[in-house]
């Protein structure tokens, strides 16, 4: 138990001054994977995101691992997002417990309707049209190794499309979770995303080749010029470091009121803020968090309502984030819904 307590506050006491001391740096859009920095599960967005050290559900396959295990029941959750640009996101996962270890897949994808194809030289529409995607499918693995001590781990695989372009590649997600044990107190870290960078294979001249050499001198498409396909730069998938606190403000036997603060580190922006809260009464849930940092979301809130069933008991939740200059009105933000059950 010491060992465990006195490693984690090493790690808080590297890590934190590293994340405060970091200065801000011109990378923005030089990040490919854009979709796995959007979250999942209308409690943690009805929160501000705010939930690194809060979760303790399935939703812990996106948030941190470690929040899987303690699990005494197992789970299915679905999420529906709808972003602005008539953009959707669909997630969906499902747990299988002993009680001290939780296994968890899930997968999730990211898209939107038909675009039409544009002409450069009339602007017109050609008549064909396109679309874009991204999926993520992830196992994860969380184990509670003392009573106030839990780890998890997690895989995926990635998949993006863009037009007629595509690349596949993985990641790796590992987090860690303490109670204190006063007042409910608990921190979290997590690393996310996890893996190499990738890059597309576009071929510009439509000779069927990708990446050719240069200096060869051969025209090998015969339109004239000498293999005017160079290799595509590599991107870097949004690697996110996150560290979080939260804890309780008021407990009693139908209701609580707890609060969580966090920092979160991605490599394509400066670090960030997030607090949140949420106050139960009953079966009823009310959330408000505000995220600090970022050009255009801002406060984000939610509400929820826990069902006993014969099934189980579900769970269905609703948030808004407010978008700013992103979103024309408040119905065109961004809205969640999401349904969990456990069983």
């Amino acid at each position: 138990m010491k060992k465990n307590i006195i490693l984690i506050l090493v790690l808080i006491a590297i890590l934190l001054p590293i994340s405060l001391s970091a200065k801000p740096f011109g990378k923005v859009g030089t990040v490919g994977m854009q979709f796995l920095k959007l979250g999942v599960d209308a409690r943690a967005i009805g929160m501000g995101e705010a939930y690194t050290a809060v979760t303790d559900d399935i939703s812990s396959v996106y948030w941190n691992p470690a929040g899987l295990a303690p699990s005494y029941q197992n789970q299915v959750f679905f999420s529906h997002t709808n972003w602005v640009a008539d953009i959707m996101q669909e997630y969906a996962a499902a747990t299988y417990t002993n009680g001290v270890s939780t296994f968890a897949v899930y997968g999730t994808v990211l898209h939107m309707d038909k675009l039409e194809v544009t002409d450069e030289d009339t602007f017109g529409h050609t008549g064909e049209y396109f679309t874009n995607s991204n999926v993520a499918l992830g196992f994860s693995y969380g184990q509670q190794f003392t009573d106030k001590f839990s780890a998890g781990l997690g895989v995926k695989y990635l998949r993006e499309n863009l037009y007629e372009y595509d690349v596949n590649s993985y990641a790796f997600d590992m987090g860690s979770m303490y109670n204190t044990g006063w007042k409910n107190t608990k921190i979290g870290m997590v690393l996310k995303n996890f893996g190499p960078d990738i890059r597309y294979r576009v071929d510009n001249d439509g000779d069927g080749q990708v990446d050719e050499d240069p200096f060869d001198l051969f025209d090998n498409d015969g339109d004239g010029l000498i293999d005017e396909d160079g290799p595509e730069l590599e991107s870097k998938i949004p690697m996110h470091f996150s560290l979080g606190i939260s804890g309780d403000l008021m407990r009693t036997d139908d209701s609580y009121w707890i609060a969580s603060m966090q920092l979160d580190n991605v490599i394509d922006r400066r670090e960030t803020w997030n607090i949140g809260t949420e106050y139960k009464l009953g079966n009823i849930f009310l959330r408000a968090g505000y995220q600090i940092g970022y050009d255009a979301a801002g406060y984000s809130a939610g509400a929820g309502w826990q069902v006993p069933t014969s099934l189980g008991i579900f769970n269905i939740d609703y948030a808004y984030t407010d978008m700013g200059y992103l979103a024309e009105t408040m119905i065109k933000s961004a809205h969640r819904v999401s349904l969990k059950m456990r069983y």
